[in-house]
């Protein structure tokens, strides 16, 4: 339930955005809506308990590399943040809500308020403490 909420809260901006854009009416609309319920009862397979668990782990990681950044421990905090991010690309967890998330992959890549920050080895200009 936390992990839709989170995603309607994107959502709902998006949507008010979303009616300013000449691109973007009202089919498109209550199309994104449908994949968003979609992806809720998706989630719901997922299982809450694995959620949970993995949120919980997720927190603990966010609040180490944030203490690391304020102590200008940013190399640290880069390798603990690109550590933790390789190990959630292999979690079955995350694998089955990024399955869930498909249908939505493409709309929310073309909406401009979503670039979404690569902090990865590959993308060296940019970093996790900023």
């Amino acid at each position: 339930m936390r992990i839709t909420l989170i995603t309607l809260s994107l959502l709902l901006p998006a949507a008010a955005f979303a009616q300013e854009m000449p691109a973007m009416n009202e089919a498109d609309i209550a199309n994104m809506m449908q994949h968003v319920e979609e992806m809720e009862l998706c989630m719901q397979k997922v299982g809450k308990k694995k959620m949970a668990e993995l949120e919980k782990s997720s927190a603990q990681i966010e609040a180490e590399v944030a203490a690391l950044c304020q102590a200008g421990k940013r190399s640290q905090a880069q390798v603990k943040a690109i550590s933790y991010g390789k190990k959630m690309a292999d979690d079955p967890t995350i694998e089955a809500m990024m399955k869930c998330a498909e249908p939505m992959k493409g709309m929310m890549t073309s909406m401009p308020m979503m670039p979404f920050m690569d902090v990865s080895s590959e993308n060296p200009d940019k970093h996790v403490c900023d």
